[in-house]
């Protein structure tokens, strides 16, 4: 990949072998069916998926893809991601073995809801304070 930054989803995918395009275009496809209402942007140089702050990040590397759902995600699915190797919000899905989409699905349907979570909670919580003044 060159050193530029992507500005789009789209431009970051086209710098990739075709194989990885279509790998990186299924995790795509993937979030976009899970979260149709997400935003989706780059950060941190990666693509990333927004919705009352960030969903997931993902990103292509020589041998893996790298997923990121923050800790949350990754603690919330310890024992599904055990078989890779992962970090404090870090998930390497290797390029020589499928990609766990299902996986991909469940672990966006668990950072939604506990962003959604955050949301709701934020709002409670300026609506008392402006019940008490």
């Amino acid at each position: 990949m060159n050193s530029k930054i992507p500005k789009s989803i789209d431009e970051y995918i086209k710098n990739f072998p075709n194989e990885v395009q279509q790998i990186l275009q299924t995790i795509r496809s993937t979030i976009q069916k899970e979260v149709p209402e997400a935003t989706e942007t780059i950060s941190y140089a990666m693509p990333t998926f927004v919705l009352n702050g960030t969903l997931v990040h993902f990103a292509a590397y020589a041998k893996h893809i790298g997923f990121y759902a923050l800790p949350s995600g990754n603690i919330a699915f310890q024992k599904e991601i055990s078989k890779y190797k992962f970090g404090k919000g870090s998930i390497q899905f290797p390029l020589n073995e499928p990609i766990p989409y299902g996986l991909i699905k469940k672990i966006v349907k668990f950072r939604v809801n506990e962003n959604l979570e955050k949301t709701k909670k934020r709002i409670q919580k300026k609506k008392s304070k402006s019940n008490h003044e």
